[in-house]
Formats: C-alpha cells, structure tokens, sequence
C-alpha cells in the first residue's frame, strides 16, 4: 500500500498547487457616460438615500400598495421563472466545480468462465471464478493549466448573473405592479369625474328642455345639451371599462385575484415616503444597478471562457487509479496476500486539429469583445432611464401645482358663466364651452398627479431600487 499513499500525497500537492488560470486579467470597463447627470436634470447632491440602499417597503407609503407588492412577489409566475433559472444555474455550477475534485468510487464484482474440455490441460471442463473489491478514481483531470478553473469561474458567473437577473426582475415587477395600482387609481378617479360630470349634465339637459318647453329658449339649445350629455355617457362607458382592464392587469401582475380592500379608490397624494432620493454620481449609482451587474457578470463568463480556450492548447493529464482486494473465492477476498491496485495516468497533446482550437480561442475572445460592447449600452440606457426621470422630476411639480390653480381658475369661471347664462347675458354655448374647459382640467389634473407619482416610481427603478 506504499504505492497507494504515495500517489494520494502527490495528488495533494497537485492540488495544492494549481491555483492559476490562464484566462486574462479582468479590467472593468470605462463608463461610456458623462461624469454628471446633464443640465436640465433635478439631481439631489446627495442630501436624499441612496436607492440601491432603500428597501421598497421603507419607499412606498400606501400600505396597500406594499402589501400588494408582497403578494406579488410570491406568486408572480414570471419572478417565480426566474427564481428557479437561478436554481438551474446555481446547480450548473456546482456540477462545473465538482469535476476539480478527483470522484472516488466503490466498485465489487464476481466474473465467472468456463472452459471447455479441449481447452484445458486436463482434458475436462473447467469454470473458473474471481471475486474482487475495489475503490478508485476514474479519468481525473489534473488542471495543470486551469481548464476546469477556468469553466468553473465561467459557470459561477453564469450563476451570479442570473440572481442579479432575478434582483432585476423583482425591481421591474415592484414598479410594474405600482404603476398598475396608480393606473387604477386615476382611472377610478376619472370615472367618478365622468359619472359626476354626467349627473350634472343630465340635470342641466333636463332644465333646458323644460325651459324650451316653456318658450324661453330655443331648440338649439336643447340639441347642445343633449350632446354633452351624450359625450359624459361615451366617457362613463369608456372609463368603466378602462377600470375593468386596470383591474385584470393588476391581476395577473400579481398572480392571484386583488381583494377589493387592496385597490385604491383615488391616486394618493404622497406614493413614496422619501422626498427626494440621491441621484449620485453616474458612476457609482449605475454600477449598482442589477441589470448592470449582471452585464458586468456575463463579461467576466466570458472573460473566463478564453482561459478554458488557451488551456486546451497544452496537454491534459487524467488519472484512472485503484486499490483493493481480488480473491478466486469470496471468502478469500480480505485474506493476506489478496490485495490488488492499478494506476494509469493518460496524457493528450493536440497535435493537428485543423485550427479548430485556434478558433474557439478566437470565438472567446470575440465573445468576450461582445459582452463589453453590450456592458456599455446597458450603461448607456441606464444613465439615459434615470436622467430622463430626473428630467421629469425637474418639472412635474410645477406643472401639478399649476394645473391645479387652473382646476381652481375654471371651476369659478364655470360658476360664473352658469350664473350669467341664468340670467339671460350669455348664450348657452359660452356656458358650455366653460363646462367643457374645466371638465378638460380636471381631467389633466389627474393625469398630470398620475404623470408625477408613476416619475416617482420610475426614478426608483431608475436608481436601482432597493430589491430586498
């Protein structure tokens, strides 16, 4: 058994020694962005929280919404594809990292022959029987070179870029799903305002007609009346079954039917409880971002791919080895004497293989020139995601207070012109032209609070929102 142990010390040392690859020193890429958001952008110094940092139950305000987004989370089918992609590649990597280790196995047998007479000595027919027991190793390789290391650091980074992908996803269904809730919210909120502005119409159409019955106006305008009832009834219609589609889609965002008691009736005035969150530099808050770290991991899959392509250049060692016992009979098989070992080392160098491991290397490294340029562009969208939402925040405050001193502004004006039109000063067409204006502003009031909150979200994502 010298022979045994010594062959188990000089696998410890090959394995204690090769560490190394031969795949290219990893450098990350030059962030093809300015150094600043640009000009126009309302970028916090960095007074607000570092979204990558903020968890989105501490962000979100509405607790409906948060309990929402929980559902969500565990039952959304396309995060739960994702979730187990990760599981596959987590398992890929392992089965990747187990071929560094040498696979030892147990192995007992009997074979049994039987020779005819006219092949024996004696003349009579012979059987003879062999029992055996062993334990070995079959076609390890010794990674010399860093082959194996090399495809094991190539399917760990698989693996990471997957849960980033997963990370990424969860933040993409977090502002989905918000998205969806404020959509529902203002569109229940515009229902209302059609069925509202439809009661009303419906009340001044019938004062017209009495009053054209009467003689004191004419039919024109009973036949105006009549149209703007029709045109609230259209919206009435149109927004009902808006409400209807808001609601589907939230439920299959959320993967299970919504109670009622988690939608919301009206947009909330504060969506998120941060008042400003920091832009940050470009550099630092993209390279945080999920789906930039898992472009940064398939760079370096690819990375690592070229040293699995040099190392198959050189030659590749494996080992067949085993120890046991071999016995013509059962009993015998641990009597002294039995013991039985095999070592057989294998050694292949490429020779001629018409090119063909020059091009894969060349395939890695085109592959690896690939995965920078699309590292690059993902940067690139970010930074473009997340200054176009600066952009919007730069504004949107503006334009809600403005449209709500314009909510204001027409509803006296609408006021006034229904006084005058009682009165006999204005035609019932002035009166309704003022009626529509400020139907039309609350409308755009809504949409422009739906415009500011869904900016609130998408800087969130933006910024890389916090995934946990």
């Amino acid at each position: 058994m010298n022979a045994i142990r010594t062959l188990t010390l000089a696998l410890a040392a090959v394995l204690g020694t090769a560490c190394s690859t031969l795949a290219p020193d990893y450098q990350r890429p030059t962030a093809p962005v300015p150094a600043s958001w640009s000009m126009g952008s309302a970028a916090p110094a960095g007074d607000g929280q570092a979204v990558a940092d903020l968890d989105w139950r501490t962000y979100f305000a509405d607790a409906r919404l948060r309990e929402l987004i929980g559902i969500a989370l565990a039952n959304n089918r396309d995060l739960r594809v994702t979730a187990l992609n990760i599981e596959q590649a987590r398992a890929q990597y392992r089965i990747q990292r187990a071929e560094l280790f040498p696979a030892l196995g147990l192995s007992g047998g009997q074979s049994a022959q039987r020779l005819p007479g006219d092949l024996t000595s004696s003349g009579e027919a012979q059987i003879s029987r062999q029992f055996s027991t062993t334990v070995g190793i079959s076609a390890w390789e010794l990674d010399f070179f860093g082959r194996i290391r090399s495809l094991r650091d190539q399917a760990l980074q698989t693996y990471l870029a997957t849960e980033e992908a997963r990370r990424s996803a969860q933040i993409g269904l977090v502002a989905e799903l918000a998205n969806a809730w404020l959509a529902l919210a203002a569109d229940r909120e515009l229902l209302a305002l059609a069925q509202s502005t439809y009661i009303t119409r419906q009340q001044s159409y019938e004062l017209t007609r009495r009053s054209f019955e009467a003689g004191a106006v004419s039919a024109l305008d009973v036949h105006q009346a009549s149209s703007a009832l029709e045109r609230a009834r259209a919206d009435v219609a149109s927004y009902t079954a808006q409400v209807a589609r808001d609601r589907n889609a939230l439920n299959l965002l959320a993967g299970n039917p919504v109670p009622d008691a988690l939608l919301p009736d009206r947009l909330v005035e504060a969506v998120s409880t941060v008042a400003e969150l920091s832009a940050g530099v470009p550099s630092e808050v993209l390279v945080r971002r999920p789906d930039v770290l898992q472009a940064e991991h398939q760079l370096q899959a690819a990375n690592a791919s070229i040293g699995a392509a040099r190392a198959a250049f050189f030659p590749r060692i494996a080992l067949t080895t085993s120890a046991g016992t071999a016995s013509a009979s059962l009993d015998g098989l641990f009597e002294a004497g039995s013991g039985t070992w095999t070592f057989v080392p294998q050694i292949t160098l490429p020779i001629f293989n018409a090119g063909a491991l020059a091009a894969s290397l060349e395939v890695a490294e085109v592959q690896r020139e690939i995965n920078v340029a699309r590292y690059e562009q993902v940067i690139q969208s970010a930074f473009r995601e997340v200054a176009d939402a600066l952009a919007g925040r730069a504004t949107l405050d503006e334009q809600v207070d403005a449209r709500r001193n314009l909510v204001a502004a027409s509803r006296e004006s609408l006021r006034l012109a229904e006084a005058r039109y009682r009165n006999g000063l204005d035609s019932y067409l002035l009166f309704l032209d003022t009626q529509r204006s400020a139907y039309a502003a609350e409308q755009e009031l809504i949409a422009v609070r739906l415009a500011d909150a869904g900016n609130r979200v998408a800087l969130y994502k933006a910024l890389g929102g916090g995934w946990q």
